[in-house]
């Protein structure tokens, strides 16, 4: 064990050394949203992977060798962190050999930890399903909370790439400036949602109602991470007939089946958000996410 692991180590550090002065920054990201957001930021310093697409659900991804290949070979890691890749993130890293980029050190990058978590369990018990400790890890669906990780994420690329830290810096100025008049935009556009009652699939969008002024009256599931049965649904027919909702959110990754049910039956729409960078047709980058994820809000009102 120890002969392979120094073996890794030979190897990453030959890997290294091997990079011509002035090369990009190999950068692995978790989800699209942090690929795209270290592209805005890095330009043509950064080489940039995302190692799952939108239509992946985040928690549920396989180690698979072609990750650990790209993990080895990487200077950056930018996970959402919060137990969010749990599941399959500590494996590559592991595996990768690459000691670079371990939980700890200056590769390793958790934009969970640049901002106010939301729905941080009382209580731990896996009686209650897929909770995650520090809080809900989809912050994603905030954009003050993208500004708060572009932030860190330019600081660090800056820390790591010293060379290059004038272009990072330059990078992040051009983003912000961008990013909050599109903020300014947005939250003009979204006034009608404010109180708007809406359920919600899974809780995956905690932070945009914060930021919306939505109102969450439940999630379909009965425990995050557990697929609602019909006895479920049919009480949640039940409270909708008391207190109505509007819509029901959904993220494009997510299976159809009991939003769909659900909506039929409460004669309401379901509206499929894209969630992440590329979720739908119209959300190509973090800009366009926005744009249409609140098109598909304010088509929900009507």
């Amino acid at each position: 064990m120890i002969v392979k692991t120094l073996l890794r180590l030979a190897a990453m550090l030959l890997v290294l050394a091997a990079l011509p002065a002035g090369a990009a920054v190999n950068v692995f990201a978790s989800v699209p949203e942090w690929a795209a957001l270290a592209r805005e930021i890095g330009g043509d310093k950064v080489n940039v992977f995302a190692a799952t697409s939108a239509l992946q659900d985040p928690h549920r991804i396989e180690a698979r060798p072609s990750l650990i290949a790209r993990a080895r070979s990487s200077q950056l890691v930018v996970a959402t962190g919060a137990d969010l890749e749990i599941g399959w993130l500590p494996v590559v890293l592991r595996e990768s050999g690459n000691a670079a980029i371990q939980p700890g050190k200056p590769g390793y990058f958790e934009a969970a930890a640049q901002v106010r978590m939301l729905e941080v369990p009382a209580r731990l018990d896996r009686a209650d399903g897929d909770v995650h400790a520090s809080g809900n890890p989809h912050i994603q669906t905030d954009p003050r909370n993208i500004l708060k990780v572009a932030e860190a994420l330019a600081g660090r690329l800056a820390q790591l790439d010293g060379a290059n830290a004038v272009a990072y810096q330059a990078g992040l100025a051009n983003f912000a400036e961008r990013w909050k008049a599109a903020m300014a935009r947005w939250e003009q556009s979204a006034a009608p949602l404010r109180g708007a009652p809406v359920w919600v699939q899974h809780r995956s969008f905690a932070y945009m109602a914060d930021w919306l002024g939505l109102k969450e009256l439940g999630a379909l599931e009965p425990k995050p991470g557990v697929e609602p049965g019909s006895t479920q649904l049919a009480g949640l027919l039940e409270r909708q007939k008391v207190t109505p909702g509007r819509m029901i959110l959904r993220p494009a990754y997510a299976r159809a089946t009991a939003s769909d049910w659900f909506g039929e039956r409460a004669h309401i729409p379901v509206v499929v958000l894209p969630f992440t960078v590329g979720g739908s047709p119209e959300s190509g980058d973090l800009f366009a996410l926005f744009d249409d994820t609140l098109r598909r809000l304010l088509a929900g009102l009507k």
